[in-house]
C-alpha cells in the first residue's frame, strides 16, 4: 500500500465488466446497459483491476474456452500494472454455477425445503469448487433476505419465511462454499425482501425489532458460524437510508459488533443509484464518499462513481485518504487470503494445468488452444446430477394426499391412461429459476443450446410410467390468460385414470416471467388462467393431483380440498422432473417441508406464520389471513408415531438451558424421513412477540420399524428478543416449548418458567439448541 499511487489504489476498489454491452444479448441486471459506460480497459489496466465481473455468466461460453479467456485476461491485468496485482473474478451461484454447461441445482427456496443443512453444505462444495477449477474467486450467493411478502419476485431465491431455517440453511451453503476457496457473499444486507407491497426496490419502513428479530439473524450466524468473507449491501433504504450508505449498517453493526472484517461489495449499480434513484448523493463524487463512509469497499459491477469523480474528490480533500485506505486494505488482505498474491501465482486455473496449459501457453493469437480444449471441461458431471438429484427429491413437498398417490403403490395397478395437462408440462424451462444461467443468459441468446439436459416433467413421467398411456395437453399459457384450450383439456381428463396438473410459474427477469428479479406478484393467485384451468380439470371428475412448479406458493382455490393431490416443486432444477415423477409413482418417499406457507385466500398478503395474535385471525377484520398449508407442513408415504412427548425442567434461569425429548417410530413398511420442529412460545413479554417461532429442528431418517429418541436441549439465549430500549434480553417469565409436525400442528407444549432477573446478551449468545439423534432399534 504504501508504494501504490492514488490511481493504483482506486483501481483495486471497482470492478470491470467486459462485455457486458455489447455481447449480442439482452440485459442480465438492471440497468445493465444503461450503466455500464464503454471501459476502456488499455487506459485502465497500468493501474491494476479490483475485479472481473462475470467472466462466464454474461454470455454463453464454452468451460474451457472460458477458463482460458479469464486466464489470458489475468495474465494480461498482471502484466500490464506495475505491482504484478491480479483481479478477483467473481460469478453468481444462487443454483449453481451460473455458466454454461454447468449444473443448474434447486434454487434456495427447494433448499429450505430440504430442512437438510448438511445436504445443502454439500452441493455448495460442488459448486465452489467447479469455480475455482475455472479461475473465479467470489460467488454471490447465498441470499439471506427472510420472505415477509410472497409477492415479491425474488421469493424463489430465499431459504424460507422462517429466520432460523434461513440462517441454518444459509450458513452451511457459506460453510460449504468457503471450504471450497471461494469466497462467499451474504445478500442483501438488509431489509430487502421487506419491501412496501412486495415490489422489487421499493421502499423499506421496519421497526427495530423486525429488523433485529427477523431480518438480521441469518446474516449474523453465517458471519459468526459460517466464516462468510463478503457482504453485499441491499438495495433498499431502511426508513430512508439507503443500504449503501448507512454506516450503522456497514460499519457499526458488521463490523465493529459482530466483528466481521471481510470485504463489502456493492449490488450492481447500488453505489451509482445513490444518485439516480434514491436522491440523497447529488454527484457521482458524492455517491462514492457516501458508500465509502459506510463502509462499502468495491463498487460493481463497473466503475462508474469510483473512478474518475472519486480521485478528483481526493485530490482535493473532498474525500481523505483514510477512507481509500480502509477499504483497499480488506481488498488487497482478502487477494493476499486467496493466494493472488503469493510469489509464483499462476493465472492458469487448475482445471486448465490439469490439461497441460502453463503461463507460457496462454498466447493463442490463432485460437488453436481454444479449439484444442473445446469440451475438455465438464461442469455437469455425473456426481453433480447425482447430487441435484438427491436434494430435489428430498426438497418436494406431497401438501395433500386422498389416498391416490403414490400412483404405483405395491400391490395396486399402474394407472392405464395418464393426462399430464398444463403449461409447465412440457417445459424443461420450468425446473429453472431467475439465476440460472439458462434463463439469465440463453433466453437472452436465440438459437442457443440450452448446454444441459434437462428433462421436461412430461418426459420424466413416461419414463417413470413405461407401462402407463401418458397424454398431453397444454390446457393455458402460464400467464396469457387464454381459456380456448380448456375445452380439449377437461376432454382429455375425462378419458383419463388419473391427471398430473402441471402448474406454476415461468422464471424469468425485470418482467419477463412471473417468478423471479423484477416479476412481482399483485396477488397469490395462479398466473394467468391456470385456475381456470384447475376448476374446469376438477369438475371433469377425475383423480387430479396439482404438481406445482413455481418460485413461490400460490393459493389454490377448490384444489385445497378437492383434489386428489398437491405437490409443490420449488424450481428443483436439473433433475427435479425426475424428483417428482418419483414421488407421484412411489419411488421416492417424500420428505420435503414448506419452506413458506401456501395461502388460503390470493390477496391476504403479507402474512407469513411468523406471526403475532394481532397478525392472526380475529373477530375485528373480515380478512382471515390463516393458511391453507402453514409452514413446516409435509407429507410422505410412511407413518410415523410419535410419543413418549416429555420435557425436563419446569424452572431455569435466565442463563439456563431446557430440555424436550420425545420417540419417534416408522411404523410404515418402508424407510422415510420424519422433520420434528420445535418452536417457541412467549405468552407475556414486554414487547410483542409471535405466536409460534421456530428455535430447532432434527431431521430423522427410519428404516421401516426403527424408532429414534430426539432430545432438544434449549438455551434461554434462544428466547431472547430485542426489547423496548434496542438491547438484546432475555427476561423472566413462562416461554413454552412445543414439538411440532409444522407450525400449525404442535403436538406437545412443555411450559418452562424463566426465573431470575433480566439478562442483556449479543451476538456471542446461543444460536441453536443442541439436537441428539438416538436411534434405538424397532
Amino acid at each position: 500500500m504504501a508504494e501504490m499511487t492514488l490511481d493504483e489504489k482506486l483501481a483495486q476498489l471497482y470492478g470491470v465488466w467486459v462485455g457486458a454491452s455489447d455481447d449480442g444479448g439482452g440485459d442480465v441486471a438492471p440497468h445493465q446497459h444503461d450503466l455500464n459506460d464503454d471501459v476502456d480497459l488499455d487506459a485502465l489496466l497500468p493501474s491494476g483491476l479490483g475485479q472481473v465481473t462475470r467472466p462466464f455468466g454474461t454470455a454463453p461460453v464454452d468451460a474451457a474456452v472460458g477458463a482460458l479467456s479469464l486466464a489470458r485476461m489475468q495474465q494480461r491485468i498482471v502484466g500490464a500494472n506495475r505491482l504484478g496485482i491480479p483481479s478477483a473474478a467473481h460469478e453468481e451461484c444462487l443454483a449453481g454455477f451460473a455458466a454454461w454447461g454447468a449444473t443448474a441445482y434447486p434454487v434456495p427456496l427447494s433448499w429450505g425445503a430440504s430442512f437438510d443443512p448438511a445436504l445443502v453444505e454439500r452441493m455448495a462444495r460442488r459448486i465452489g469448487g467447479d469455480m475455482r477449477s475455472v479461475g473465479v474467486h467470489q460467488g454471490l450467493a447465498p441470499v439471506l433476505d427472510v420472505v415477509r411478502d410472497a409477492r415479491w419476485g425474488r421469493v424463489e431465491e430465499t431459504i424460507g419465511e422462517d429466520p432460523y431455517l434461513v440462517a441454518t440453511v444459509g450458513t452451511a451453503y457459506v460453510r460449504g462454499l468457503e471450504a471450497s476457496g471461494v469466497v462467499a457473499t451474504l445478500k442483501h444486507f438488509v431489509g430487502y425482501s421487506a419491501s412496501k407491497a412486495g415490489r422489487n426496490l421499493a421502499p423499506v419502513s421496519i421497526g427495530p425489532r423486525e429488523l433485529g428479530d427477523v431480518l438480521l439473524p441469518p446474516f449474523e450466524m453465517a458471519v459468526r458460524e459460517g466464516g462468510a468473507r463478503s457482504v453485499m449491501n441491499s438495495y433498499s433504504d431502511l426508513d430512508g437510508v439507503p443500504s449503501a450508505a448507512d454506516r450503522r449498517l456497514l460499519t457499526e453493526l458488521l463490523r465493529e459488533t459482530w466483528g466481521f472484517d471481510g470485504t463489502v461489495v456493492a449490488d450492481y449499480f447500488a453505489v451509482a443509484f445513490l444518485k439516480l434513484l434514491h436522491g440523497v448523493a447529488d454527484t457521482w463524487a458524492d455517491a462514492a464518499a457516501a458508500a465509502l463512509e459506510a463502509g462499502i469497499d468495491v463498487e460493481l459491477p463497473t466503475v462508474k462513481a469510483f473512478g474518475e469523480p472519486l480521485r478528483a474528490a481526493v485530490s482535493t480533500g473532498a474525500v481523505p485518504m483514510e477512507l481509500i485506505d480502509t477499504a483497499l486494505r480488506r481488498v488487497l488482505r482478502q487477494k493476499a487470503e486467496l493466494g493472488l498474491l503469493d510469489a509464483g501465482w499462476s493465472s492458469v486455473p487448475p482445471a486448465l494445468a490439469g490439461l497441460g496449459l502453463a503461463d507460457a501457453d496462454l498466447a493463442d493469437a490463432d485460437g488453436a488452444h481454444a479449439d484444442r480444449l473445446r469440451g475438455r471441461i465438464d461442469l455437469d458431471p455425473p456426481g453433480n446430477r447425482a447430487l441435484a438429484r438427491e436434494l430435489a427429491e428430498r426438497a418436494v413437498v406431497l401438501v395433500r394426499n386422498d389416498g391416490t398417490l403414490p400412483l404405483a403403490a405395491d400391490g395396486a395397478d399402474v394407472p392405464r391412461v395418464i393426462a399430464v395437462i398444463g403449461p409447465n408440462a412440457d417445459d424443461p424451462y420450468a425446473m429453472l429459476g431467475c439465476y440460472s444461467f439458462p434463463t439469465h443468459v440463453v433466453t437472452q441468446h436465440p438459437g442457443v443450446e440450452m448446454g444441459i439436459r434437462i428433462p421436461s416433467l412430461l418426459e420424466a413421467l413416461r419414463a417413470e410410467f413405461p407401462g402407463s398411456e401418458v397424454r398431453h395437453a397444454v390446457g393455458t399459457s402460464v400467464d396469457g390468460g387464454e381459456t380456448d384450450g380448456l375445452t380439449e383439456a377437461v376432454e382429455l381428463a375425462a378419458s383419463a385414470d388419473v391427471v398430473v396438473l402441471a402448474l406454476g410459474d415461468r422464471a424469468g427477469l425485470f418482467g419477463r416471467g412471473t417468478s423471479g428479479e423484477g416479476c412481482d406478484a399483485e396477488t397469490l393467485a395462479l398466473p394467468g388462467a391456470q385456475q381456470a384451468l384447475v376448476d374446469a380439470v376438477l369438475d371433469a371428475g377425475t383423480p387430479t393431483v396439482l404438481a406445482l412448479l413455481a418460485g413461490r406458493p400460490y393459493a389454490l382455490g377448490r384444489a385445497v380440498s378437492e383434489s386428489a393431490g398437491i405437490v409443490q416443486a420449488f424450481f428443483a432444477g436439473e433433475e427435479g422432473a425426475g424428483a417428482i415423477a418419483g414421488v407421484l409413482s412411489g419411488r421416492v418417499n417424500p420428505s420435503g417441508r414448506l419452506p413458506v406457507s401456501i395461502p388460503a385466500s390470493p390477496g391476504a398478503q403479507p402474512t407469513t406464520y411468523l406471526a403475532a395474535p394481532l397478525a392472526r385471525a380475529s373477530d375485528v377484520s373480515n380478512v382471515d389471513p390463516t393458511a391453507a398449508f402453514p409452514f413446516g407442513h409435509g407429507l410422505g408415504y410412511a407413518t410415523f408415531e410419535w410419543s413418549e412427548l416429555a420435557g425436563g425442567e419446569t424452572s431455569i434461569a435466565t442463563d439456563g438451558a431446557a430440555t424436550v425429548r420425545l420417540r419417534v417410530r416408522n411404523l410404515g413398511e418402508r424407510a422415510g424421513a420424519e422433520v420434528v420442529q420445535l418452536y417457541l412460545h412467549d405468552p407475556v413479554a414486554s414487547v410483542v412477540r409471535p405466536v409460534q417461532r421456530l428455535v430447532g429442528f432434527g431431521r430423522v431418517e427410519l428404516a421401516a420399524g426403527e424408532a429414534a429418541v430426539v432430545r432438544f436441549t434449549v438455551p434461554a439465549d434462544l428466547a431472547s428478543f430485542t426489547s423496548r430500549t434496542g438491547e438484546r434480553i432475555v427476561e423472566p417469565g413462562e416461554i413454552v416449548l412445543s414439538v411440532g409436525r409444522s407450525s400449525g400442528d404442535l403436538v406437545s407444549a412443555h411450559s418452562v418458567r424463566l426465573a431470575g432477573p433480566v439478562r442483556v446478551v449479543d451476538h456471542r449468545r446461543a444460536l441453536h439448541p443442541t439436537v441428539e439423534i438416538d436411534r434405538v432399534g424397532a
